[in-house]
């Protein structure tokens, strides 16, 4: 039985490869791998399930560990120091446009905002949104976003035309 222990690993190895197109975890594959990797040791002489078995669990330890430094430090557009904003809270400072002009008491508008339509009010000192205007997003209470609207002579798409 032991000469074809490999052949269990193996097919553990890629069940769980397999396994992980259908999970969004992203854990898996490196199940999978590590596996792999201790059918590998089986069939190179290393008769001690036992001993595969470690080579199973440091490897895939290493792997989980190594990719959460590698898909924090290169996947995200995080900065050393810096929170990870998600969500609601990674609005501020984004860019959108008007798609309801400003209408009532309160100048309520919509803007859409990374595909979100969002109700909309003027920042403080600005006047009504108009239909179509850039804005930045400058603050969110509740639902609602308070926006400014953006100097468009400071483009950059402005300025390789004209330049």
């Amino acid at each position: 039985m032991s000469d074809w222990i490999w052949i269990l690993w193996c097919v553990l190895g890629l069940t769980l490869i397999v396994a992980e197109v259908f999970t969004s975890g992203f854990v898996l594959l490196w199940f999978g791998i590590a596996a792999l990797v201790a059918a590998f040791a089986s069939l190179i002489g290393v008769d001690s399930l036992a001993l595969q078995f470690l080579v199973f669990a440091s490897v895939s330890t290493g792997l989980t560990v190594a990719s959460r430094t590698i898909f924090v430090n290169y996947f995200t557009r995080q900065k050393p120091g810096e929170e990870l904003r998600m969500g609601m809270e990674a609005l501020p400072g984004k860019i959108g446009t008007v798609v309801s002009s400003s209408k009532g008491a309160l100048n309520e508008g919509a803007v859409k905002v990374l595909g979100s339509t969002w109700t909309a009010y003027p920042a403080l000192g600005e006047s009504p949104l108009e239909a179509g205007e850039r804005v930045r997003i400058e603050s969110i209470e509740g639902a609602s976003i308070y926006v400014r609207r953006i100097d468009e002579s400071s483009d950059w798409r402005q300025k390789s035309i004209t330049e």
